[in-house]
């Protein structure tokens, strides 16, 4: 029996959630929903959407309660995560979250564990836990090819999109902290965030009590284990940039997601000590195969998957999306106070 799914929110990535279950042989696509009328016949028109199967709607309310719908794909701004989730937990429909869970740690906390109490999936789109490229980066990482860890950074830059609603860094800094945390294994302790603000100065998050949203951060993030990671984001740079590398004692590993032909790179390398010199020794490159997909894909192979078996993900479950707000939110207040170090208390299962 098909999983019935509804759609909430067809902006920029949510579209993609629309073509993945449109087309999935074990989902049936049953309602998509969006104020935009236009986005609604954009839909329509480019998934061969039948209106006799699939209903369009203007606002959630106008399809919670139809009878074959089982789990909902919740990918509209991230303020208004909260109230959708709630009721689609309520309602006893499985959810599938666009990131960030939500905008507060406490109320990721209580959706995930309403999600348990009720039996029913709660995953978050951190896309890149799906990646294969990330997975094999993680392989490498554990395997302990680069030796002693030691530090790692990452730049997430362009020229736009700029959001509206949320900072540079709740809009881009979740990405590079899922990596390195899946690599590593490990959360930061205490986290570290300065920044600058041109385009939006008078607006304001719902989550600070501060105005302006940062069109540049620079983050770093401090790990029990003494590793420590630099994190640069910029919507404001014509420079556009996907690139992280993970740094040891003998070499490094560089998911650059701009290079077509090598996404993922092991460069090795070490100083031997001669004569009171330090002199590069055992360097080689090396460009890492890696097996085409759709992470997205993936995604919803997995929401569908937890759905059919029920079984929850620990790769990208409620606790990971809970985890990473908490980062953010710790991240915040750091940026608030002008770079003070902030601990990162443990989450509370």
């Amino acid at each position: 029996m098909k999983v019935g799914i509804a759609v909430v929110g067809v902006g920029r990535w949510g579209v993609h959630f629309v073509r993945n279950f449109a087309r999935h042989p074990q989902a049936e696509l049953v309602a998509v929903v969006d104020p935009h009328p236009g986005k609604l016949a954009y839909c329509q028109a480019h998934f061969d959407l039948n209106s006799d199967r699939v209903t369009l709607a203007k606002a959630w309310k106008a399809v919670r309660e139809l009878d074959n719908l089982d789990a909902v794909v919740i990918a509209t701004p991230a303020s208004t995560h909260y109230p959708l989730i709630l009721d689609a937990l309520e309602c006893g429909y499985h959810v599938l979250a666009e990131k960030p869970l939500t905008l507060n740690p406490a109320e990721s906390i209580e959706l995930t564990r309403l999600a348990a109490q009720k039996k029913l999936q709660l995953l978050v789109d951190h896309t890149y836990l799906f990646n294969s490229t990330v997975d094999k980066g993680r392989e490498i990482v554990k395997s302990g090819q680069l030796g002693e860890l030691r530090y790692g950074y990452a730049a997430r830059t362009h020229l736009g999109p700029v959001r509206q609603d949320v900072d540079a860094l709740w809009d881009l800094a979740i990405h590079d902290i899922a990596i390195f945390n899946h690599w590593l294994g490990q959360t930061p302790s205490q986290v570290r965030a300065r920044g600058r603000t041109w385009l939006q100065p008078e607006r304001t998050m719902t989550i600070s009590a501060e105005p302006g949203l940062a069109d540049l951060v620079w983050l770093t993030l401090f790990y029990p284990n003494g590793f420590q990671a630099d994190i640069h984001l910029c919507w404001l740079n014509p420079d556009k940039q996907r690139r992280l590398c993970v740094v040891g004692s003998q070499g490094s590993l560089i998911f650059d997601e701009l290079s077509s032909d090598a996404p993922l790179t092991l460069q090795q390398g070490y100083l031997e000590i001669e004569s009171e010199h330090f002199i590069p020794a055992g360097q080689y490159r090396q460009a890492l195969k890696v097996e085409a997909s759709e992470p997205l894909a993936k995604v919803c192979d997995r929401f569908l998957e937890d759905i059919y078996t029920g079984n929850s993900s620990s790769l990208s479950s409620g606790w990971v999306g809970s985890e990473l707000v908490q980062i953010l939110s710790c991240l915040t207040l750091s940026l608030q106070q002008q770079g003070e170090i902030v601990a990162v208390p443990p989450l509370l299962k």
